[in-house]
């Protein structure tokens, strides 16, 4: 059965998340119900990570078995016309080898966290992004970040719902950036804990706000507990940027 690596863009909006579930409409299930139009048989769709609600994806990786030998552009044209009016769109489909598996080969998975820092709310950019609307020092919040880089206990940035089965990952690289009024938050990692990218960014906007300094984020990251995280960001501003795989 030939298995399609698919790249996937979508606005997390009207989901309740990427995985299918009962109380309400998932991009898993909207996919997996345009793979069973186009083929006529039920299909898995496994992703290379699991978004919350309302969280957005540039290029997620995912794949399925699919029972007949199509084309890729025509599984990518099929599905994307399967999928309307959805906001997902099938950016581009490809037949892959059977051993490969969008979560379990994944060696990298790398985030975006746009802030929008200005007074007048949001028009254009509602449900995409984080309003903040007191200055924000970038620079500030870019310098304290430097502290997560490297293998950490990231237990303050972990979701009490969290399923991850040790709270100690390794942060490759985060950084901070402001282009005008959009204040951009990025980072890599091969895995990460639920909720760890919001609670992060929360914790940043404190220091970008002025009421914590870089010691301050570097006390919550050692003090290995829920208690010491700043507010959670909103799920509006996370984008899963993509996803990184060994080159065969």
């Amino acid at each position: 059965m030939p298995r399609y690596k698919l790249t996937l863009e979508y606005d997390g909006g009207p989901f309740v998340g990427w995985q299918r579930q009962e109380n309400g409409p998932s991009v898993q299930g909207a996919v997996e119900d345009a793979v069973k139009a186009l083929t006529g048989a039920p299909a898995h769709v496994y992703a290379a990570g699991r978004t919350d609600a309302g969280v957005h994806a540039v290029a997620m990786t995912a794949h399925a078995d699919i029972e007949k030998d199509f084309d890729s552009d025509v599984v990518r044209d099929a599905v994307n016309f399967h999928l309307k009016p959805a906001p997902i769109a099938v950016l581009a489909a490809e037949q892959v080898d059977d051993d490969f598996h969008a979560r379990f080969s994944c060696i990298r998975r790398a985030y975006e966290y746009r802030i929008i820092n200005r007074r007048a709310p949001l028009a254009l950019e509602r449900g995409r992004a984080w309003r903040i609307g007191q200055q924000i020092d970038a620079e500030a919040m870019h310098g304290a970040a430097q502290c997560l880089v490297g293998l950490h206990d990231f237990s303050t940035f972990r979701s009490v719902h969290c399923q991850s089965k040790s709270p100690v990952k390794t942060l490759d690289e985060i950084s901070v950036s402001r282009a005008g009024e959009d204040v951009v938050l990025r980072c890599a990692a091969r895995s990460f804990l639920h909720h760890q990218v919001r609670s992060i960014a929360g914790s940043l906007a404190e220091v970008g706000r002025g009421k914590w300094r870089a010691r301050d984020l570097e006390g919550a990251l050692e003090a290995k507990s829920r208690d010491a995280c700043g507010p959670v960001a909103p799920p509006d501003g996370l984008y899963f940027l993509r996803a990184d795989y060994e080159k065969s």
